[in-house]
């Protein structure tokens, strides 16, 4: 019974409530979803839109550095130069995908949280512009925090 209950109440948390991270400015947030790469370099979306697992906040790394925390509904945005980017995300499972930046140009990933055995897993998926730029703009963006 009491196992039970410890699992309807995992099952709570991963349905509802939101994590708290650091997020970015309105300005910041605003310059970001104008999509817009400085020259010669490359824009890496890292998106979460869903609320499942909201309650849990996902760590992120790129190319071994921790950049902070997702949470239901925020993205980050990395400015890099062209080359090979490892994105990684830190949850119950570790999530790997590597992505080929390009100059000028957006690249998307969608964070998609998964049921895991004891928290959320997730999942790291390359999608196009299109449904990119439709999932940033469904977020508002995170920040390291620091």
């Amino acid at each position: 019974m009491r196992l039970l209950i410890a699992a309807l109440a995992l099952l709570s948390a991963l349905l509802g409530g939101c994590a708290a991270v650091p997020m970015a400015s309105v300005e910041a947030d605003t310059t970001a979803k104008q999509f817009q790469p400085r020259p010669g370099m490359a824009n890496l979306y890292l998106y979460r839109n869903e609320t499942f697992g909201a309650a849990i906040a996902m760590t992120v790394s790129l190319n071994g550095k921790v950049m902070g925390r997702t949470g239901a509904s925020t993205y980050f945005l990395w400015e890099v130069p062209p080359g090979k980017y490892e994105i990684v995300s830190h949850t119950e499972n570790v999530a790997k995908i590597t992505i080929e930046a390009r100059p000028n140009r957006n690249h998307f990933v969608w964070q998609e949280v998964k049921m895991g055995m004891w928290t959320a897993g997730s999942h790291l998926v390359e999608v196009g512009e299109e449904q990119g730029r439709k999932g940033v703009l469904e977020c508002t963006r995170a920040t390291h925090g620091d």
